[in-house]
């Protein structure tokens, strides 16, 4: 069967068919269900089951001819027969026959030119009215004229037989990239659907297209300027691209093609643990009607959520469409990067509060994309813990993270006015317990001077490790923060703990480093004795 005949079957089969309905109707729908209930901002607030986040170990992409010799094969990108699929889609088909189903039209990519178009169904209201949130939104003349191009079918209460299926337990997500379908089964959690697609663009727009697919934010400023926040969670990204005197072009999902920086998605779906309305006002006042929250406990007898409660997950969160945002881009699309900011949480206290990359630094600390857990954020975690995830989303990366970074590296020698910086916004003055955090004042006074061109004309010092090039002064920031090795008290200290961490950053890249150039290979920090 292909994609088409899929979903003729399974239109023919349901009980009934809830097609593209209202988020009103959604909600009335997921109610109806009870699926969920109402906040007391009017938001929806469902249960996501068994499964509070995605499930890597039970992600896998079908090997075929189409993929044998393109995907990075591994722990990210775990194999599957091509028949185990086909019988196993066959069997997701079968169990929702005689189902209520949800039917979505819905596209991803904001520039026409690379416009992916997705039919999504799934078992439940609230997985529906994810999809409305999250994926661009066609109009009604788009959906009865516009092919659909990869299905997604996702089935929560089906649970795969892995010694017949081939899967590692009941629940999976299986990407075929030559059928062009997204299989989920077994898990309710709708960041599935999401991050589904997101690693399928990944693989299309790089491979077929020539387009760098990022994990990001992306903002504009009034006079045009486009800029780019790369992080891992903890650093900042959100926070610092929600400017409100910049419009936001997306906050997650990206491509920059020869012609510009566009959002893949029409939503948002933002973290809620610990949310307030003074740490997070967009995110906080975009909880409301429509709005889809997931996995929150509420204080007792009321309907009001308690965004500190994280006995079911600290993964809570809230989608909703971009547009509950005021100040965004129509459309969301901007010219390419003037600045790249790459975020990291450094809790080792090493790292300078702001400096300048080379080309050949951009695509290495890309490659690593770094932060640093602190220490008593898990059991037996006693000082930090480097954290490296390849091109700030390794998780979600089909192709061998060196093509991103060569990609990267073309695009910043195509544009060589761009400029690339690395942001700490972790400790400073000693690692964690001993400095302290760099306060988010300073942290958005290095991003403006960076923004606004204040930094373009002072004098640069190279850090003699890592190389990168340290302001020594900056508009509204002690000038003493700016290197990091003044901070420390004991500066023999602070020498060893940069050997420490350029120490882990070479470790880590020994496993990219076959399928390096020489230039990124140049950029690694310089050990004592290496220089």
């Amino acid at each position: 069967m292909n994609n088409q005949e899929i979903i003729s079957k399974i239109k023919t089969t349901a009980a009934a068919v809830f097609e593209n309905l209202t988020t009103e109707e959604l909600v009335k729908k997921a109610l109806e269900r009870n699926e969920g209930k109402l906040t007391n901002t009017g938001a929806l607030a469902a249960d996501t089951g068994e499964f509070t986040g995605r499930s890597p170990k039970d992600k896998f992409t079908v090997k075929d001819a189409t993929t044998e010799d393109v995907i990075w094969w591994g722990a990210v990108n775990q194999p599957f027969e091509s028949e185990k699929f086909d019988n196993l889609l066959n069997k997701v088909v079968n169990h929702l026959g005689g189902k209520d189903i949800f039917v979505r039209h819905a596209y991803a990519c904001a520039d026409p030119a690379y416009r992916l178009n997705i039919r999504v169904v799934t078992e439940s209201a609230y997985q529906n009215l994810f999809a409305k949130h999250l994926f661009l939104r066609p109009t009604a003349e788009e959906i009865a004229t516009a092919p659909t191009e990869w299905l997604i079918l996702a089935a929560p209460s089906f649970r795969a037989n892995p010694a017949e299926d081939g899967t590692r337990q009941h629940n999976f997500t299986i990407v075929n990239m030559s059928r062009k379908i997204i299989l989920i089964g077994g898990s309710g959690y709708t960041g599935e659907i999401k991050k589904g697609i997101f690693g399928v663009l990944n693989y299309v727009l790089p491979h077929e297209h020539g387009v760098l697919s990022m994990h990001c934010s992306a903002n504009i400023g009034a006079k045009g300027d486009t800029a780019v926040f790369f992080g891992l969670s903890g650093t900042g990204k959100t926070t610092l691209s929600a400017d409100p005197s910049r419009k936001l072009i997306g906050d997650d999902e990206h491509g920059w093609s020869d012609k510009n920086v566009f959002n893949f998605e029409g939503g948002c779906y933002a973290k809620c643990v610990n949310l307030t309305e003074e740490k997070e006002p967009q995110i906080w006042n975009a909880i409301k009607p429509g709005a889809l929250v997931e996995n929150v406990r509420f204080f007792e007898g009321t309907n009001s959520p308690n965004y500190d409660d994280i006995s079911v997950t600290e993964n809570t969160r809230v989608a909703y469409p971009i547009d509950y945002i005021d100040n965004i881009a129509v459309p969301s699309m901007g010219d390419a990067p003037q600045n790249i900011f790459f975020l990291t949480a450094d809790a080792f206290g090493v790292l300078p509060p702001i400096s300048k990359l080379t080309p050949g630094q951009a695509m290495y600390q890309f490659i690593s994309g770094y932060t640093a857990k602190v220490a008593g954020t898990e059991a037996g975690v006693t000082e930090p813990q480097a954290t490296f995830s390849a091109c700030f989303g390794q998780v979600f990366l089909p192709l061998h993270p060196t093509k991103y970074a060569e990609m990267l590296g073309k695009k910043l020698h195509q544009h060589p006015n761009v400029n690339v910086w690395l942001v700490n916004t972790g400790w400073t003055g000693g690692p964690y317990g001993v400095g302290s955090r760099m306060k988010l004042s300073y942290t958005r006074a290095m991003i403006t001077a960076a923004l606004e061109g204040q930094l373009d004309g002072v004098a640069f010092e190279n850090h003699p490790v890592f190389g990168f090039a340290m302001p020594t002064n900056c508009p509204n920031v002690p000038a003493e923060l700016l290197n990091p090795r003044n901070t420390w008290e004991d500066k023999g200290a602070y020498d060893k703990q940069c050997e420490k961490l350029a120490e882990l950053f070479n470790t880590n890249f020994a496993k990219f480093a076959d399928g390096a150039s020489e230039e990124i290979k140049a950029a690694a920090p310089k050990m004592s004795g290496t220089a």
